[in-house]
């Protein structure tokens, strides 16, 4: 039989929605794994005080229960596998296996059972139907009367809100209520948040990225209490699935991941994980809300009454100890910069990407944690927007895709090696081919052909070629566009009814001549003419710059320094940042620099006019446009000598000059005269 049992594809309630995952039975301990969350439940053997096999909705379900009062229910085993299992029990647990029939009679009436955290409701001593009181969020009373209400699930299809009770009066001496001895034993196990006793200790105005603001964190035993100036959100221990320490880039300030399922609620907006960014040079002193002897005896050496020390490493330190959970950092990644993160945009917004030992996650906006183990495949890709960047796509066993892309291309030796390094599905290894070792990106197209690329390169050549027609035909003085296709098309009705569609000759001359132009006039209006370009005078003063621009140039170098290694558009997002943070009598005084600057550069401009400044450029415009029309009347000297009158017909051939006109483009004339 051997030392383990493992099944896959148990299933196990949770307010409301079944998630499945992976229970192994081991000599040691009794583990389930689930695979949305990765949450892992650990019953230690001796814990282990009753078992019960039992038919239910999915198959066969086993019921746990510990002596510390704690029940669990695991469903989707098969009927065979009832033998192995209690004799796995018997041999390594030393409990029996006890069959046990639900009541399937459908009766709205018989006995409450209160056992450990479960409320069964049974008839004829066989159970009905059974509430995990963790799933109770409120416990309401009545005459004769209680009301149980729930927590609601987002992921549950369909949600229970509330089960009403009804409790028969007592007719017994003792002179309970028996009203109030049934909410209380509900109250007593149920996942209520409510303040029992004083806080453990208060952090005043720590900074919260998601959700968004300054909040106070009062510590409770059981629960966290974020306070602020608009919301306030209550946060049980129990929905919290892993910690996180992590180093920004810039390596001055940390940020400390919570993250939470179910997450907390705020109208309809959801959140997944809560986001704290610390200073390094935050310093603090706490002392707990216990006793020396309380604190010792409750957290076993993890925590003291009095501690001190950066504010990040208290705040981490406090949950740890309260939470029961490991702080995850981040592990042997270090990426071209020497930092631990990468620089990225998820979904238009920049952020950073953090290779842990078992997984990624971003931060911050929105936050995303991807397990290796619900990992199908990575794929690196060439970056959209320049050849500077590429693209890191991740997707998911359940065929989610997560694209981080702008990625610096010195980044792709480091994430790559890590990747591999991981044994991760790397889709496309033959990307890396296309790079220079472990830095760049290759010059040459040949180990991988990029299909945008070239399509991006033959309408830059359809481009160039229209534009060189256009300017041509402008500078032969013709009419406007329209004018010339429609003197161009109105006389050819008979070469185009051949080459439309094949038409025959009686075909051809039964069409009206007059439709034609109409088309190629609707054709015309789509093609804009070309915008002059403004001549700009290089003599006249420089504008003067902004108040931004002018605190920005002073303060770049600065910038460069407190954060090496930032590019271009980092700096120009943490000068924004910087500025808006900017006091209000710091801005007063660049906007009196801006001011003074403007009233320089009028005074200056002034000047330069008035010393006759700007003539020489009035002058060469209205050259440039005198030489328009003298080429418009001598074309159209042309078009009556050559055309003997014919207004309308305006070809390429006949409008150039007569110093440029050779013998070939003649002919074509003659062609095209005879043809038409």
């Amino acid at each position: 039989m051997g030392d383990t049992l493992e099944f896959n594809d148990i299933h196990t309630e949770l307010k409301g929605s079944w998630n499945d995952g992976r229970l192994r039975f081991s000599k040691q301990s009794v583990v389930y794994k689930s695979h949305k969350t990765g949450k892992v439940d650990s019953i230690p053997a001796p814990e282990l005080s009753a078992a019960q096999w039992r038919r239910v909705c999915l198959g066969h379900g086993i019921k746990l229960a510990t002596s510390t009062g704690l029940v669990y229910r695991y469903d989707g085993f098969r009927d065979t596998d009832f033998e192995k299992i209690s004799a796995f029990f018997k041999t390594n647990y030393k409990v029996e296996l006890a069959e046990k029939d639900m009541c399937v009679k459908g009766w709205n009436w018989g006995t409450a059972k209160f056992t450990g955290s479960l409320l069964s409701f049974d008839v004829s001593d066989s159970p009905v139907f059974e509430i995990p009181l963790s799933s109770v969020s409120q416990c309401a009373t009545g005459k004769n009367e209680v009301t149980v209400e729930f927590h609601q699930n987002d992921d549950a299809e369909v949600s229970l809100m509330e089960v009403r009770f009804y409790v028969p009066p007592n007719t017994g001496d003792d002179g309970s209520d028996p009203v109030e001895a049934f909410a209380q034993n509900v109250l007593s196990k149920a996942d209520v948040i409510q303040a029992t006793g004083d806080a453990v200790c208060v952090f005043k105005e720590l900074q919260c990225l998601t959700p968004r603001g300054r909040y106070d964190i009062r510590i409770y035993p059981t629960f966290l209490h974020l306070h602020g100036k608009t919301f306030d959100y209550k946060i049980p221990y129990t929905t919290v699935l892993r910690l996180f320490l992590l180093p920004h880039k810039d390596q001055r300030q940390m940020f400390f991941v919570i993250s939470l399922d179910p997450p907390i609620k705020q109208g309809q907006t959801r959140y997944h994980f809560l986001i704290l960014l610390f200073s390094k040079d935050e310093e603090l002193s706490l002392a707990l809300n216990m006793s020396e002897d309380e604190v010792e005896k409750r957290y076993e050496g993890k925590l003291s009454k009095n501690m001190s020390g950066p504010l990040f490493e208290i705040v981490s330190r406090v949950m740890k100890a309260l939470v029961n959970r490991k702080i995850t950092v981040p592990g042997n990644f270090q990426g071209h910069s020497r930092s631990q993160c990468i620089t990225c945009a998820y979904k238009a917004s920049s952020g950073l990407l953090y290779p842990l030992e078992r997984g990624f996650i971003y931060v911050h906006k929105p936050p995303v944690h991807l397990r290796f183990e619900e990992i199908s495949c990575v794929n690196f890709a060439r970056g959209t927007t320049t050849t500077r960047s590429f693209d890191f796509e991740i997707e998911t066993k359940q065929s989610n895709q997560y694209t981080f892309s702008n990625i610096e291309r010195e980044e792709y030796g480091k994430l790559f090696d890590f990747v591999n390094a991981k044994k991760l599905n790397i889709k496309n290894r033959g990307f890396k081919e296309g790079m220079k070792g472990a830095d760049g990106y290759s010059d040459s197209d040949e180990d991988q052909h990029d299909a945008y690329l070239e399509r991006m390169k033959e309408e830059g050549k359809i481009r160039e070629e229209g534009d060189g027609s256009d300017e041509s035909e402008g500078d032969s003085g013709t009419d406007t566009p329209q004018t010339k296709y429609i003197g161009y098309d109105s006389n050819a009705s008979e070469s185009d009814s051949e080459a439309d569609d094949g038409d025959s000759e009686e075909e051809s001359k039964t069409k009206k001549p007059e439709k034609k132009p109409k088309k190629v006039v609707k054709e015309m209006k789509e093609r804009k003419p070309r915008k002059e370009k403004k001549v700009k005078d290089p003599g006249a003063p420089k504008r003067p710059m902004s108040a931004y621009m002018l605190w920005l140039n002073a303060n770049r170098e600065r910038i460069k320094s407190e954060n090496p290694g930032i590019s271009v558009t980092e700096i120009s997002k943490k000068a924004g940042e910087m500025w808006k943070q900017l006091s209000k009598d710091r801005r007063e005084e660049w906007d009196r620099k801006a001011a003074e600057a403007k009233k320089q550069y009028e005074k200056a401009m002034k000047e330069y006019r008035e010393s006759g400044g700007g003539a020489a450029l009035v002058t060469k415009e209205k050259k440039k446009k005198g030489g328009k029309v003298e080429a418009k009347k001598k074309s159209g000297g042309e078009k009556e000598t050559k055309e003997g009158g014919n207004e309308s017909f305006k070809s390429k051939e006949f409008i150039s000059s007569e110093e440029s006109s050779s013998e070939s483009d003649h002919d074509r004339g003659s062609k095209r005269k005879v043809c038409d």
